[in-house]
């Protein structure tokens, strides 16, 4: 199987526009991306997938060894790249997406123009002077939690990722898309995710890179969104008038004008 059925490839937009690649989150697909599309797509040939493992992607590419590590997702990027022979890339990371795109521009630094993270993190366990907002006891818990009962972990964590308790059916509809993944998929992921350390990779990122976060974020804290600025030279950090960790749903006209400005700078 190629690479575009593989991860899912959708392109849409403008045929000679710049390239915007939007790389989605943990159990997520590219469908959490279609509120920010119709405004992308005026000035920008937008390409979507999903990674494998996730949405409409082919399960049977996926690979414990190749997923368990986030270099395994930084791949499926580099792979969509080379089969569209995409160049000067604008890539879009949203959530541990963030660190894919990192690691991906890292590997293949000629192959993107700008690097956008979205709520980015680059450890989520706190480590001494470090806070990423999570100890080794509460993600120990969110992984036993998830082995245990998944789709009752999806119901109690979605809203607190998405952090609109006034609309819940943002909330729902997080829930519904970790619901959608498989279990045992969901456990690797969740495992490469919440486990990670991309603290030394920021140093060597030198694609120029906005930091886009949120005001509150249960899981990628403002803190963390400045550490992130603060390690990659010359990025600059933009601060969205927007709640939670997924404001492509929550907050997706503010979204897609930040991710346009830094992309049309």
């Amino acid at each position: 199987m190629d690479v575009r059925s593989r991860n899912n490839v959708t392109v849409t937009g403008r045929e000679d526009g710049p390239t915007v690649l939007l790389a989605h989150g943990f159990g997520c697909d590219q469908n959490l991306w279609r509120l920010v599309v119709p405004a992308l797509a005026e000035r920008f040939r937008v390409v979507l997938f999903d990674y494998v493992g996730s949405g409409k992607s082919d399960l049977a590419a996926w690979s414990e060894p190749r997923y368990s590590r986030l270099e395994g997702y930084a791949q499926d990027v580099l792979d969509i790249c080379a089969e569209l022979r995409l160049r000067d890339v604008v890539l879009v990371g949203h959530s541990v997406s963030a660190m894919v795109a990192v690691l991906a521009a890292n590997c293949e630094p000629a192959r993107f123009a700008k690097l956008v993270l979205l709520t980015p993190s680059p450890r989520y366990l706190d480590d001494g002077d470090y806070r990423g907002g999570f100890s080794r006891a509460d993600i120990d818990e969110l992984l036993d939690s998830l082995d245990a009962n998944y789709l009752g972990w999806s119901g109690a964590m979605a809203p607190v990722i998405m952090g609109h308790p006034e609309r819940p059916e943002l909330g729902e509809e997080l829930r519904d898309s970790f619901c959608r993944t498989d279990p045992a998929i969901a456990r690797v992921f969740a495992q490469a995710t919440f486990l990670s350390d991309n603290r030394a990779d920021l140093p060597k990122v030198t694609v120029p890179t906005a930091v886009l976060q949120c005001t509150q974020d249960a899981i990628a804290p403002p803190e963390v969104g400045r550490y992130v600025h603060e390690r990659i030279d010359g990025s600059v950090l933009v601060t969205l008038d927007a709640t939670g960790h997924c404001p492509q749903l929550s907050a997706p006209e503010a979204t897609a004008a930040a991710i346009t400005a830094f992309a049309a700078g």
